[in-house]
C-alpha cells in the first residue's frame, strides 16, 4: 500500500475542516477538481474511505474523525517547527491571511500598511474585507480584527487604536427641521436609517449614561447595511444614523454632519487584532503585531 505525502494529508485535514472542496482548494490554491481527485486517490491507497460526499455538502466519516483526531496535533507541531525554523530568517516571509472590517482595513491602510509594506518586503498580504463574524481558523485566515466585544474568547487579543464610540448624527438642515433629539426615547419621532447587520438582524441602537442602559428599536424608512452610505444619507438630510466616531469625524469637521445625544454615547473597547493561541506564533504575523503597536498604540 502506499504511503500517504504530507500533501495527501494536509489536503485531507483542509478538507475536512471546511467541509467543502471549493474552499479548501481555495486554501490550498488548487482546482476543486485537483483536490477531489487527491482525495479519491488517498482513500484508494489506503482502502478506508475518509469522506462522504452529496452534490450539496461534504461530511467526515467515523474513520476519517479517527484520522484527524491524530492527523491535527501532528500537523500542528510540524507548523510549530517549521515556525521555529523561521526565525533564524533574517525577515519574515510568506503570506499574511487578515479578515477584517471595511473601516479597520481603512486603518490598516492609512497607518500600519504604510510602514509595514516596505520593511518587510517577503511577505504577501492578503486583506480581506467583510462585515460578518466568520471562523477565521477554519476560513484559513491568520488574525481577524473586530470590535473587542466580538473577538472570540478562545482567542488571544492585541488591542490598538484606543476606545471606540459611536455616536448619533444627523445634517444640520435635518435637525434645524425636526428638532434635536434630548434623551434616547426622543429617536421614537424622528426618521432613523436603520443598521441591517451582516447575518440580516437589523441593529438596535445602544446608549448607557450614568449606569442606565437604553436600548432602541428605532423607526425609519430606510434601511443600509454599509456605514459610507449611511453617513451620505445622514448627510443628505434623510433622519439620524448611528456611526463610528472615527468614520464621521470628517463629516462633522466638514460641517456636513452634527453629532446629537453625546452624553449618551459613552466609549466601547475598541479594535483588537485577534489570532489562534497557538505555541508559535507565524514571524510575519509578529511583525505586523509590532507595526500595529508601533503605528496605532
Amino acid at each position: 500500500m502506499p504511503k500517504p505525502t504530507l500533501n495527501d494529508l494536509t489536503a485531507f485535514a483542509t478538507v475536512a475542516a471546511h467541509r467543502s472542496f471549493r474552499r479548501a482548494a481555495t486554501e490550498l490554491g488548487l482546482a476543486p477538481s485537483s483536490l477531489s481527485h487527491t482525495m479519491r486517490t488517498l482513500e484508494r491507497n489506503i482502502g478506508v474511505r475518509l469522506l462522504n460526499r452529496t452534490t450539496r455538502s461534504v461530511s467526515v466519516t467515523e474513520a476519517g474523525e479517527r484520522l484527524l483526531s491524530r492527523l491535527k496535533p501532528a500537523l500542528q507541531d510540524l507548523d510549530d517547527a517549521l515556525g521555529e525554523i523561521d526565525d533564524f530568517r533574517q525577515s519574515p516571509s510568506g503570506t499574511l491571511r487578515i479578515n477584517a472590517p471595511p473601516q479597520a482595513a481603512q486603518l490598516l491602510m492609512r497607518h500600519v500598511m504604510p510602514v509595514f509594506w516596505p520593511r518587510y518586503p517577503d511577505v504577501a498580504v492578503d486583506i480581506v474585507v467583510e462585515g460578518r463574524l466568520i471562523d477565521i481558523v477554519a476560513d484559513g485566515f491568520d488574525a481577524g480584527i473586530r470590535l473587542g466585544e466580538f473577538v472570540p474568547q478562545d482567542m488571544i487579543g492585541v488591542r490598538f487604536g484606543g476606545d471606540a464610540r459611536f455616536i448619533a448624527v444627523a445634517s444640520p438642515d435635518y435637525l434645524a427641521a425636526a428638532g434635536e433629539p434630548i434623551v434616547p426615547d426622543d429617536l421614537l419621532n424622528h426618521a432613523c436609517i436603520r443598521h441591517r447587520l451582516p447575518g440580516g438582524r437589523l441593529y438596535r441602537w445602544e446608549f448607557e449614561k450614568h449606569g442606565q442602559e437604553l436600548t432602541i428599536d428605532v423607526p425609519g424608512r430606510m434601511t443600509l447595511d454599509n456605514i459610507d452610505l449611511m453617513m451620505e444619507a445622514a448627510a443628505a438630510g434623510f433622519g439620524i444614523a448611528f456611526v463610528p466616531e472615527l468614520t464621521a469625524g470628517p463629516y462633522i469637521e466638514a460641517g456636513r454632519l452634527a453629532a446629537v445625544l453625546g452624553d449618551w454615547c459613552p466609549p466601547i473597547p475598541g479594535l483588537f487584532l485577534y489570532y489562534p493561541g497557538r505555541r508559535q506564533v507565524p514571524p510575519a504575523l509578529r511583525a505586523f503585531i509590532d507595526t500595529i503597536r508601533e503605528t496605532m498604540p
